[in-house]
Order: structure tokens, then C-alpha cells, then sequence
């Protein structure tokens, strides 16, 4: 069974071990006098089931698969000659891979050494027995944990103190999950950005003005020795995430004052969902109405008008990295205004002033805090797109302030640095690290920013 219908069938037993065991409180309740003299509503009782059944099995199954592989490949090499298992980790893991291949059918049995079939059929063996294996024992051990929480059922257990603890623990996990993920990807980032800058030092790193981390594999051949200063995938960065607010920010809180103070019902029932579906178009069909449509049009008009813009311009794609930033800031501080205290309006209103007065000078200083965070988000979102800067601005890394020219970004590069075979402990690929650890430090800097200036103004308008 596979895993996804085995995790299926365990949600249907957890369905079934919920309403037997809050039937199975219902019916002592009867027994009872009422429902009011059981320790925990019947809900509780079923809801315990289901986590007893659910929670250890889920567990049990996740330690399987993360050591099922392992286990196999452990086994599968045990039965290989000596002299065909090479000691080399890359030449090892390839010698897994390729057998792992054979088993699977990607490469055909006819063309592969006798070792290696054999191997390839053991795993393939081996990967059955484990399939079987963890499908019997986790519909037996959810069988037993079915029983035990049915039985458990009686009106002297306390299910919903169990209940809630089980969850409070669930969520502590969850956070907790969350938070080592996040530590561990700054430590993986900061790992291989130690080692890139003891290949390019630091210095020339954030200062440089020349970007070319094209490296030869070996040490006669020429360009051995690329050329790592950031400067212009920071300059161009910056470049498309302005041309993209300036867009953006006017237009989507001009669209969140008018929907949320102007517009009357009908209007804003038909204009904020269709709004909103910018959001969800993918990034690539962005790219390519940048480099199809807008691109083309832009230099057709610098044309017209004497102006030489390039096929690939940071104006392109900015303009459309704008747009499609649009609902972020405009969903987020439609929420902000609307949540403004009316009692705010109807003071100002009572005062004299005209409703445009009070959406200027009460409205949006109280919104203020939340108008700022929207845009933030919307800055970190241009700073991380990357399609449309693929599309539409381009590869090259001109050191250029004009947005009528072809830039590149930082994350740009970054897919360009590690997509295809590459050294791992090169410069070229650490390289990539250490522009991610850039954009973390960015992000950081305009999330502090970001709280400083919602605490100033929180204080000031609570």
C-alpha cells in the first residue's frame, strides 16, 4: 500500500474510532441521567480517540520513511562485492543512485553489469517488504490504539483536560518546528557564506563594482578567476523594487481609501475580489506579458520619442512587478482602514469636517501603522521576485541607475548560480549563499524598520 492511501485509510479509522467512542459516551450518559453527568462532553471523547489513534501512528510512520532508505540502502550494499563498492562519498552516492535507477526502470536491465542487477532487484525486494511491513504494523498499532481509546470511554475519564493539553502540545510543536527551520536555514546560509568568503573576501564582495562569477574547471584555463562585487545586483535590486513601488504604492492604497470610504456596497462586493485576483495569477504569466507585451510597447515609445530603451529594461519589469504587487498593499490597507473605530469618523465628522478631512487627517494616520506594514511586505516581495526579472529586465549586471537599461537582481542570480551540474565548493556556487545571507540581512533591516515605525505611531494614536 502506498503511503498516501495508507495515511488515507488511517483517517478513515480515525473517523470511525471518533464516533464510536462518542457514541460509546452517549450511551453511558444515558445510562446516567443526562449528558451534564459526564466529566466531558462526548465530542472530547471522540476527539481524544482520534488523537490517540492519529498522533503515534502519524509519529511511527514519519521515523519509518526517514529511516527506510537508509536501512535499505545499509542492506543492499552489504550484498555488493567489495571490490565494486568505491569509498568515495560522491562515487558511492552515484553508485546508489544508478541502482536505485535500475530498480525503478529507469535504466534498462540489458545494460547494466550482473552486480548491479542484482542489487537493483535485492532494493527493489527490500523496498516491498518495507511497504508491507509498515503498512500491517501501522494498521495494527492504530487497531490497538482504536480499542484503548474506545474503552477508555467512562464517565469517571476527564477526556477534555487531555484533550486540550494534547493540542497545547501540538502547537508548541508546531511553533517549534517553525522556529528550528528558520534556524537552521540561517545557519546552512551562514555555513556556506563563511566558506565563499574565504574564496572572495568580504570587501570585495559588498563594494565590488564588477559582477562575472563565470569560473574555469581548471587553473590554466582563462577566466579561472571570476569577479564577485555585488554592488550591481544590489543597484539593480533596488532599481526594479522603486520603479515597482512607485507604481504600486499610490494606485493600491488610493484603491483601499476608495474601497473602504467611497465605494458603496455593490461596487466593493464586485471590485475587491477583482482586485484580489492579481494576486493569484502565477509570477511566470507576469514574466511573460512583461517580455511579450510591456517590454515591446516601452521601446516602441522610447522610439517614437528619441529614447533608447532596451529590449530587457528595469522599467518593464518593475512596471509589471508593480502591478502585480497592487493587491498586497491594497488588500492589507483596505483591512487597516476598515478597522478603524467608526467612533474616529463620527468625532471628526461632529467637529465640522468634511468626510475627505477626516479620511486624511484621522483615517489614515490611525491606519498608519498597518499602511506601513502592508508596504514593507509588498518591498520584501519585490525583492524577492524572480521570473519577471528573468522575462523582462535580463541577465546582464550593469552597474546602472537607469531604468531604461537591462539590470539583473539578486535572486536572479541566484537561480542562475545553482541551476545545471556545478562544483559545490566552488566560488561560483557559494557565491549564491552568500547573496541569500545579503537578502536575510535586508529583509531583517526592513523588518526592524518596519516595527520601529508601528510602535511609534501604535503609541501615538492608542
Amino acid at each position: 500500500m502506498q503511503t498516501s492511501t495508507l495515511v488515507l485509510f488511517l483517517f478513515v479509522i480515525a473517523v470511525f474510532a471518533f464516533y464510536s467512542s462518542q457514541n460509546r459516551s452517549i450511551s453511558i450518559a444515558g445510562k446516567l441521567g443526562g449528558i451534564r453527568k459526564l466529566s466531558s462532553l462526548p465530542s472530547y471523547y471522540g476527539t481524544y480517540s482520534v488523537l490517540l489513534t492519529l498522533v503515534p501512528v502519524l509519529l511511527f510512520i514519519s521515523l519509518w520513511i526517514s529511516l527506510d532508505q537508509l536501512v535499505i540502502e545499509r542492506l543492499v550494499v552489504e550484498k555488493i562485492p567489495k571490490e565494486y563498492v568505491p569509498l568515495n562519498t560522491s562515487d558511492y552516492q552515484l553508485m546508489i543512485n544508478k541502482i536505485m535507477s535500475i530498480s525503478g526502470g529507469i535504466i534498462k536491465n540489458d545494460s547494466v553489469p550482473s552486480w548491479q542487477l542484482d542489487a537493483a532487484v535485492r532494493m527493489r525486494q527490500l523496498s516491498v517488504i518495507s511497504q508491507w511491513s509498515i503498512t500491517c504494523l501501522s494498521i495494527f498499532m492504530a487497531s490497538i490504539l482504536v480499542y484503548w481509546g474506545f474503552r477508555r470511554v467512562s464517565e469517571n475519564f476527564n477526556a477534555r483536560p487531555v484533550v486540550e493539553t494534547i493540542m497545547e502540545r501540538m502547537l508548541l510543536a508546531s511553533a517549534c518546528i517553525a522556529i528550528f527551520t528558520t534556524i537552521g536555514i540561517i545557519f546552512s546560509v551562514l555555513f556556506e557564506s563563511i566558506q565563499f568568503f574565504r574564496k572572495v573576501p568580504l570587501f570585495d564582495f559588498i563594494f565590488g563594482l564588477e559582477w562575472s562569477p563565470q569560473t574555469a574547471i581548471r587553473e590554466d584555463q582563462v577566466g579561472s578567476s571570476g569577479s564577485f562585487g555585488a554592488v550591481p545586483l544590489f543597484v539593480g535590486t533596488i532599481l526594479i523594487s522603486l520603479v515597482a513601488m512607485v507604481i504600486a504604492v499610490p494606485i493600491g492604497l488610493m484603491s483601499a481609501i476608495y474601497l473602504a470610504e467611497y465605494a458603496n456596497t455593490s461596487v466593493r462586493a464586485f471590485a475587491k475580489p477583482t482586485l484580489e485576483i492579481l494576486a493569484g495569477i502565477p509570477t511566470v504569466v507576469y514574466g511573460f506579458f512583461a517580455a511579450i507585451t510591456v517590454a515591446p510597447v516601452l521601446r516602441d515609445f522610447g522610439e517614437s520619442v528619441g529614447l533608447d530603451i532596451a529590449s530587457e529594461s528595469a522599467l518593464a519589469a518593475g512596471a509589471v512587478m508593480g502591478i502585480m504587487i497592487i493587491p498586497f498593499i491594497s488588500s492589507i490597507a483596505d483591512d487597516v482602514i476598515s478597522a478603524v473605530p467608526q467612533s474616529m469618523r463620527d468625532g471628526s465628522l461632529a467637529m465640522g469636517a468634511t468626510h475627505s478631512e477626516t479620511v486624511k487627517r484621522v483615517v489614515i494616520p490611525a491606519a498608519l501603522p498597518g499602511i506601513v506594514g502592508g508596504i514593507l511586505l509588498a518591498i520584501s516581495r519585490a525583492i524577492g521576485e524572480t521570473m519577471i526579472v528573468v522575462m523582462a529586465a535580463g541577465l546582464a549586471a550593469n552597474l546602472s541607475i537607469n531604468p531604461l537599461d537591462a539590470v539583473t537582481t539578486v535572486t536572479v542570480q541566484i537561480v542562475t548560480l545553482l541551476t545545471g551540474d556545478q562544483e559545490f565548493d566552488s566560488a561560483k556556487t557559494l557565491a549564491a549563499f552568500a547573496l541569500g545571507l545579503m537578502l536575510f540581512v535586508v529583509t531583517l533591516m526592513l523588518n526592524i524598520f518596519a516595527l520601529q515605525i508601528v510602535k511609534k505611531y501604535r503609541e501615538q494614536y492608542e
